[in-house]
């Protein structure tokens, strides 16, 4: 496993990749209400990041993603593919993933969107995995070891009578969507690779309402929970700083 830090022009890069990110997931949540298909908003991001953005949304033909946004309701864990049939209703939760690439360089992150009126139990379950993902940042810094990234999350889910998914997990991202290190949502604490100021990754907790065991369906990408239960994640673009940690793809409405 090769990590190599990023320079100062090369962090400075991602911060732009990662704003426009952020700027996408503030401009879709205006969308997201009982009625919308989950294609409408593929359209909205796709032609702000291609045509106000002047950028390119990059799940587009990755791997032969077909869309520019992964949308993953209910019991999708992730990379749900929009489609013009899945029409949104109140009690939904959506995660939207947006991922941009600009001056050959990405910034990825998502969010999770509550529709209408939606249970007191979906909304805790958006709740409790932000909070993992913020108790994950919160303790970046150079020395910090991933296996304690992975147990800081863990261990909140799991107090909150939740699973953690194991098969899908955080990556190194820069000028290569997806790159070395492997950020794992478990862990042991004081084990794993040793970060280092100039490190850029994602963490992107999926957290199950129920079992943590997935399913791939027939479509080669999305994925959904075995048992049926609803699923949530959160997912920040990260650099490590000289004392700490910079969220590249922060949105306004959050404070780091």
């Amino acid at each position: 496993m090769k990590i190599f830090p990023k320079s100062a022009d090369e962090i400075e890069k991602m911060r732009v990749a990662g704003r426009m990110a952020a700027e996408v997931l503030e401009m879709i949540g205006h969308y997201i209400q009982p009625g919308v298909t989950t294609a409408e908003i593929d359209r909205l991001c796709h032609e702000h990041i291609v045509n106000v953005q002047n950028a390119y949304p990059s799940a587009l033909n990755y791997r032969g993603f077909p869309k520019a946004v992964c949308t993953s309701v209910n019991q999708v864990v992730c990379h749900g593919i929009p489609s013009e049939k899945k029409v949104l209703k109140h009690g939904d939760i959506i995660n939207i993933d947006v991922a941009v690439t600009f001056n050959e360089y990405f910034g990825d992150t998502s969010k999770m969107f509550q529709v209408g009126n939606t249970a007191v139990h979906s909304h805790r379950l958006c709740k409790v995995t932000q909070e993992c993902l913020y108790k994950a940042i919160d303790i970046i810094r150079p020395g910090v070891r991933l296996g304690d990234v992975g147990d800081i999350i863990q261990t909140h889910a799991e107090r909150n009578y939740y699973s953690v998914v194991r098969e899908y997990c955080g990556h190194g991202i820069g000028r290569v969507f997806h790159e070395d290190p492997q950020v794992m949502h478990v862990g042991k604490p004081s084990t794993g690779l040793v970060l280092e100021e100039g490190m850029t990754f994602t963490i992107e907790p999926m957290i199950n309402a129920g079992k943590a065991q997935t399913k791939l369906k027939k479509d080669g990408w999305t994925v959904e929970t075995r048992d049926g239960r609803n699923s949530a994640q959160w997912e920040h673009t990260l650099v490590v700083t000289s004392d700490g940690v910079e969220v590249l793809t922060a949105r306004k409405d959050e404070s780091f």
